[in-house]
């Protein structure tokens, strides 16, 4: 799994026809003080992300798993949005309070 913010939404109007349909979204990998760390990776969208969001994404035959990429072309897809992250028994990042502990 890797841990990623969401930064915008990619459009592709040409594309293979088995990726027409679901959302594209640009995210990027972030440390565990959530700041941006890693690769940009573009992903499909299983459950409704949207910019902004602290997300999980599966990558490799892992992402073809999900109803919405079952049997699709794609290496990375969105799985779920971050709420919480507690570490040490503190919260560290709450999706709600729109901030970090």
């Amino acid at each position: 799994m890797i841990l990623a913010q969401v930064l915008g939404t990619v459009v592709s109007t040409r594309k293979d026809p088995a990726l027409s349909g679901p959302k594209l979204l640009l995210a990027r990998e972030v440390d565990g003080k959530f700041e941006p760390a890693g690769n940009f990776v573009v992903a499909v969208d299983a459950v409704g992300a949207g910019t902004g969001e602290l997300v999980l994404i599966a990558a490799g035959s892992s992402a073809r798993l999900t109803e919405v990429t079952k049997d699709r072309p794609v290496d990375h897809v969105i799985c779920g949005i971050v709420d919480t992250v507690e570490v040490g028994g503190r919260d560290v990042y709450r999706k709600h309070a729109g901030s970090r502990g």
